[in-house]
């Protein structure tokens, strides 16, 4: 995968979970949190949801990497890949 598929990815996870945002105008560098109405809650609901669809585990010390989209898919690439690899 490539880093704008996993940054989708992340995309279409907030759609779900948050679905009255407006996800069209979000800038890539800019922390998701400050952009969006997202609680920490919300977040949660995406590590989940990235677990559950995925299977990838971000454990709780990287919770930080997952900040803006661009760090998301920094992040979330490897791992990404690394899942495909073994499948």
């Amino acid at each position: 995968m490539t880093k704008d598929e996993v940054k989708q990815v992340v995309l279409d996870i907030i759609a779900d979970i948050a679905p009255d945002e407006d996800l069209s105008n979000l800038k890539p560098d800019v922390r998701l949190r400050d952009q969006m109405q997202l609680d920490s809650m919300d977040f949660l609901d995406i590590v989940m949801e990235l677990r559950k669809r995925h299977g990838i585990e971000v454990p709780e010390a990287d919770y930080l990497q997952l900040a803006t989209l661009d760090s998301c898919g920094e992040y979330l690439t490897p791992k990404f890949n690394a899942l495909a690899s073994k499948g």
